[in-house]
């Protein structure tokens, strides 16, 4: 595998029974760029970010990550992966600091690094007093922030974020995008996955456009524009351009009647 990539899919297919939900794509995402995949639902963006987790295992194809077959050795993957799920899978019976103190300890994280970052990103992000409490007891953005301090404690090469903003105040998502440009910069590669598509067009270095299965556009801004003939558009009309999707005038008009 080419080391300038972090992720690569090489004819990579996956069927579920009558369902192809991914169907053969071939995708490579750089070293230390933060990059969106995007897609209505249904179109195979969950199948193939559970594929680079080694959650899910192709049906045909590869998949490497930093350099590692997923299919050969996925928990060396799953090391130096960070996940944040769209919707937090958290342990509720446990409090948010038994909760980081366990993801510390999966990860091996000495107790005086573990000390520091966890008080870090509790202050950071407004925890600071909360942490003794169970998550039970935690708002949708207090769970969100647990399961984003999760990802990023033991500093992975890779961060995999489904709708990482989603539930978070302003200045908590201003400082995650901040987080993620800086991390950027050390080399982290970030796969994005969101449906708030000014977030991927602010955020993103590229964008891949997933439908039915497959990638149906990918490049950087100025380049999904070339290839959707709109100039000085915004991504969300380059989306529904490109998925079929864009004349939505006759749906309202309907709506309304």
């Amino acid at each position: 595998m080419n080391s300038n990539y972090a992720v690569e899919f090489q004819n990579t297919t996956k069927q579920y029974d009558e369902i192809l939900a991914v169907d053969n794509i071939d995708l490579k995402i750089n070293t230390g760029e933060i990059f969106a995949l995007l897609g209505p639902n249904g179109s195979g963006k969950s199948t193939t970010l559970k594929m680079i987790m080694g959650l899910v295992q192709p049906t045909s194809g590869s998949v490497q990550v930093l350099g590692i077959d997923v299919k050969k050795d996925p928990v060396a993957v799953k090391r130096q992966v960070g996940y944040v799920p769209e919707s937090p899978s958290v342990y509720e019976f446990l409090t948010g600091i038994e909760y980081l103190d366990f993801i510390a300890d999966i990860y091996g994280i000495s107790p005086a690094d573990k000390k520091q970052r966890v008080n870090e990103y509790l202050k950071a992000l407004q925890l600071e007093g909360r942490e003794g409490d169970m998550i039970n007891s935690y708002s949708d953005g207090m769970k969100k922030k647990i399961s984003l301090i999760s990802a990023f404690l033991h500093k992975p090469k890779l961060l995999i974020l489904d709708e990482p903003l989603n539930a978070l105040d302003p200045r908590s998502a201003r400082i995650v995008k901040d987080l993620l440009h800086e991390l950027k910069s050390q080399g982290v590669t970030t796969i994005l996955s969101t449906h708030v598509l000014e977030i991927a067009e602010a955020v993103c270095d590229r964008i891949g456009i997933m439908y039915q299965g497959k990638i149906l556009s990918l490049g950087t801004m100025g380049e999904l524009r070339k290839q959707a003939s709109l100039p000085e558009s915004k991504l969300e009309d380059i989306f529904l351009k490109l998925t079929g999707t864009g004349d939505l005038k006759p749906v309202v008009e309907e709506l309304l009647r």
